[in-house]
């Protein structure tokens, strides 16, 4: 966080610079939970889990479709929430570009156990605005 006791982060601003799909900014912290947001645009993330931690999908802007294993696709839209229960193999995907905020506690790895491209570690995360 910044020098100051308090910060507001606004997240319209904060969206303006995602300059790359896939790879979530940690923008806030809340106990033990960093809030990310991300912008989603092809199927580049892999199936994956998280074994000990939920995940939260918050839509801000377009569409997204989610994929929980051995379950049928389901499009989320804008202001729809879903959280991911940890053990639970899913993936993400969008045709156009999404923009989602994710809720996840501090040790969720950004792809699982799963090691790809696209996978961002924890510090590749973290904004200039703290």
């Amino acid at each position: 966080m910044t020098n100051n006791e308090f910060d507001m982060v606004n997240i319209n601003n904060q969206i303006k610079k995602l300059h790359s799909y896939y790879s979530p900014t940690i923008i806030a912290e809340v106990n033990n939970e960093y809030v990310k947001i991300a912008k989603i645009k092809g199927d580049k993330v892999p199936w994956h889990t998280h074994e000990n931690e939920d995940e939260l999908f918050y839509i801000l802007e377009g569409s997204l479709v989610m994929e929980l294993e051995h379950q049928e696709p389901f499009i989320m839209q804008k202001g729809d929430v879903f959280v991911v229960p940890k053990g639970v193999k899913h993936k993400v995907n969008s045709d156009k570009e999404c923009t989602i905020l994710l809720i996840e506690s501090k040790t969720t790895l950004h792809t699982g156990n799963v090691i790809t491209e696209i996978t961002k570690s924890i510090k590749n995360q973290k904004t200039h605005i703290f």
